[in-house]
């Protein structure tokens, strides 16, 4: 469970589109506070808004209106070269699709949020090998995606997200393109890594079980949250 501290927050945010000569307003208004080690699962049908929700949150789009605020910080008032810093320091980030550089071993695949974040090398891939190691590929270290099984791959972008130690990690069906059972394996370790580690975790999906693991279930409908804790 979180503590009192806010390492991810909005407020009375929108985001509207443009279809034609409509605009269509997708997000409406939401407010939401992520506390450190917090665990939120968003749910809905799709084409709720839920990955335009978790971009905004995350910096990798801009809002049409409210504020988003990371480890205290305004990403509306920064600049776009201190909010990819930001990004990279407090945010991680798992999707559907692992997103793995397929040129690049696992090792260095992981270790390339600390390289962009001027961590020097050896530092990094030290680091990239520890984590690994925590989700189970240190056999794997020098291996490319392509070699890797679906876990696997899965696993290192897992791996990839935390190894910065951030302070939220945003996942977009990180289980989606998953069989059942791989996917346990992999939200198991997002749970024991977020107890090891404190790292707030908001995670998108349709996986009934993962959306239960978590503290808190919110469901986005009509451009509204609404949730409850699980317990």
């Amino acid at each position: 469970m979180s503590d009192q501290t806010s390492v991810l927050e909005c407020r009375d945010l929108t985001r509207t589109f443009a279809d034609g000569k409509l605009t269509v307003k997708v997000l409406n208004g939401i407010t939401l506070r992520i506390g450190r080690g917090e665990r939120v699962a968003i749910v809905g049908s799709s084409g709720s808004g839920k990955s335009t929700l978790l971009h905004c949150l995350g910096g990798l789009d801009r809002a049409s209106g409210g504020e988003v605020l990371v480890d205290g910080h305004n990403l509306d008032r920064m600049n776009e070269k201190a909010r990819g810093l930001l990004r990279n320091q407090a945010l991680g980030f798992v999707y559907q699709f692992h997103h793995l550089l397929p040129e690049f071993t696992a090792l260095e695949n992981v270790a390339m949020p600390l390289m962009i974040g001027n961590h020097p090398v050896p530092e990094a891939r030290r680091r990239a090998a520890q984590m690994l190691s925590r989700v189970g590929l240190e056999h794997r270290l020098e291996h490319k995606p392509a070699e890797l099984s679906g876990g696997e791959r899965q696993r290192a972008a897992v791996a990839r997200a935390l190894v910065s130690h951030p302070r939220c990690v945003l996942a977009d069906e990180p289980t989606g393109n998953l069989d059942q059972k791989t996917a346990r394996q992999v939200y198991e370790l997002m749970l024991e890594l977020n107890r090891d580690l404190q790292t707030s975790f908001i995670v998108v999906t349709h996986d009934i079980a993962l959306a239960e693991s978590m503290d808190r279930v919110l469901h986005l409908s009509d451009g509204v949250l609404n949730g409850q804790p699980t317990s």
